[in-house]
């Protein structure tokens, strides 16, 4: 399934995509007389049954032409993904040629950084441009989704705790990134972690280290790779950090950018984020996670 947050009068609510539209959960479940968390952190807190009746609902809304509960996806403001994750994990340098463009080491170590709620935002928004930086770079990102608590997992089982998996844009603040040697500050201004449409569930994405990725802006291609080109997969991603701290669900793992930002080109010809630019992430199976950059004021 594709599941969403949209707002409706100031209020957070949880939408299934279908061919025939968003389904509204909260009225679908009034309607069909099936039960059902009305929340995303509902669904991840009642994990398969609440998924499998989440299911339900969608085939039975589905079946009816024109029903009531389904609204048309170009009507609705899509919200975040999650509202408070409870952690946001970053992966640094994650893939091969970007790391060589940026001519860093290849690391041997997943190289983890954080962002916090305030840099959440949803598909369609306006993300304002910091007046402490001139330099804001894209970076287009898989995100997982965790799904069940994880510590220590191992490789081979680290997959069984993902919930599903997004599109982000980790937008960077360059020169605030290079002003000292922890990266957090150009990471996490207000508004630097786009994430959705959707998050697709697991069972739809059966190998998450073989999709293709992309970046453009204003309708040009800056990136095109595939997550066949991460260092660390997803699997031990998720493995090593749950090896230093305890994952949750709702937890959020962005997993790193493939070649193609700006900061990869030589000086002279870098040309960072300005107003007015609409930057789109897409990744195969997920969707298209689409921003307008706009002034800070």
């Amino acid at each position: 399934m594709k599941l969403l947050q949209y707002k409706e009068k100031n209020q957070v609510k949880l939408g299934i995509k279908t061919e025939q539209g968003i389904i509204d959960v909260e009225a679908a479940s009034l309607a069909t007389g099936l039960p059902v968390p009305a929340t995303m952190e509902g669904i991840l807190e009642g994990g398969a049954e609440a998924l499998a009746q989440l299911g339900l609902i969608a085939k039975e809304i589905s079946s009816t032409q024109g029903h009531p509960c389904v609204m048309e996806e170009k009507a609705i403001s899509f919200a975040p993904i999650l509202s408070s994750p409870q952690k946001i994990i970053c992966v640094g340098l994650n893939y091969r040629k970007h790391a060589e463009e940026t001519k860093a080491d290849i690391p041997t170590s997943p190289i983890l950084f954080n962002k916090f709620a305030n840099a959440l935002t949803g598909h369609g928004h306006a993300v304002k441009l910091p007046h402490t930086s001139n330099e804001v770079d894209y970076e287009a990102e898989l995100t997982i989704v965790i799904g069940k608590t994880a510590k220590d997992v191992e490789e081979s089982d680290a997959l069984d705790y993902v919930f599903g998996y997004s599109c982000a844009n980790d937008l960077s603040a360059r020169n605030l990134q290079r002003r000292t040697s922890q990266w957090m500050l150009g990471k996490s201004c207000d508004g630097f972690a786009p994430i959705g449409p959707y998050i697709v569930t697991a069972d739809e994405v059966s190998d998450p280290d073989a999709l293709t990725i992309a970046c453009s802006v204003n309708g040009i291609r800056k990136q095109h790779s595939n997550t066949a080109d991460m260092i660390f997969s997803c699997r031990a991603i998720i493995s090593y950090i749950s090896k230093h701290m305890t994952l949750v669900p709702g937890d959020i793992i962005m997993t790193g950018t493939p070649e193609g930002v700006v900061v990869g080109y030589p000086r002279e010809e870098r040309v960072y984020l300005k107003a007015g630019d609409v930057v789109t992430v897409e990744i195969e199976l997920l969707g298209e996670l689409t921003i307008t950059m706009v002034d800070s004021h």
